[in-house]
């Protein structure tokens, strides 16, 4: 196995808050790799400190051997491309002008893009299924159509490794589920992908390894069945969870289970859907 990434003992996080301690594990090429945690784990700050876009307090990353502090960002760019979960757009740039600025890691600054340049725009885009919204403003998009523009711009990067922050937001079931087929093809050719996931019945089935993170540490790391276990998802999330197989289809299936209601829930139900006594003084007007 060749190693693309080796992270050491990691502490990172934003100027003293400390998010992340003592993070280690090493990334093999051709590995789909599904970071899964509830709402502020750490998941996008891991992702953001294995890009270089982090301080690292403690520890080190290195980047097919070299420390990642080592690498010039236009150099970076050719080895990692970076879709990041939120981006502000501040220019009105087409889909197409977009996309092609996915390949200024190999451009001079004076140097036009060459037909191999828009062969490789034009391939990305049909398959990401935007090649007829090329003329398109991005501003004038669908945050869904945006999203999948923005994953052909950094397929076209070329870069031997992906980092995904919810590549799937905002994006119907059939292109969510055409993205973790995607990712899962890439990486049957020989390219990486790191993926932040919400969409933990996708990951099962389509991601190689998962790492679960819970209060600053990695939980779990693993395949996905030693993984997607009701004891860790349980205490990862924080509420009752539940993942079985489904006899029919193979695929696991994740869910939680019922909360008891509460005497306090119950009252804070009654007022906003207007029951019980405030429904009486309604009547009354």
């Amino acid at each position: 196995m060749e190693i693309v990434l080796n992270v050491q003992s990691i502490t990172t996080g934003y100027e003293e808050n400390k998010i992340l301690t003592d993070i280690s594990f090493a990334v093999n090429k051709g590995e789909f790799i599904g970071i899964i945690g509830k709402n502020g784990a750490g998941k996008s700050t891991l992702l953001k400190a294995l890009r270089g876009f982090l301080p690292i307090k403690a520890g080190t990353i290195q980047l097919f051997g070299r420390k990642l502090q080592d690498y010039e960002q236009r150099e970076l760019a050719t080895g990692i491309s970076y879709l990041q979960q939120q981006i502000e757009l501040t220019f009105d740039y087409t889909a197409w002008d977009m996309v092609l600025a996915g390949r200024y890691p190999y451009k001079k600054w004076w140097q036009q893009p060459g037909d191999d340049d828009k062969r490789i725009v034009e391939a990305c885009m049909k398959y990401t299924g935007v090649h007829d919204l090329r003329r398109i403003p991005i501003k004038a998009m669908s945050g869904g159509q945006r999203q999948r523009v923005l994953l052909a711009k950094i397929l076209a990067q070329q870069t031997p490794l992906l980092f995904l922050d919810e590549p799937a937001a905002g994006l119907d079931l059939f292109y969510q589920e055409e993205i973790f087929r995607f990712c899962q093809e890439m990486c049957k050719r020989g390219k990486t992908v790191i993926m932040v996931v919400h969409e933990l019945n996708l990951a099962a089935r389509y991601c190689s390894r998962l790492m679960l993170i819970n209060q600053g540490k990695i939980l779990a790391d693993g395949l996905p069945k030693a993984v997607l276990t009701d004891k860790l998802l349980s205490e990862a999330y924080g509420v009752d969870i539940r993942a079985l197989v489904n006899p029919e289809t193979g695929h696991t299936d994740i869910f939680t289970l019922p909360q008891p209601g509460t005497d306090e829930k119950n009252q804070l139900l009654n007022i906003i859907v207007g029951s019980g006594e405030a429904t009486e003084r309604t009547g009354e007007l």
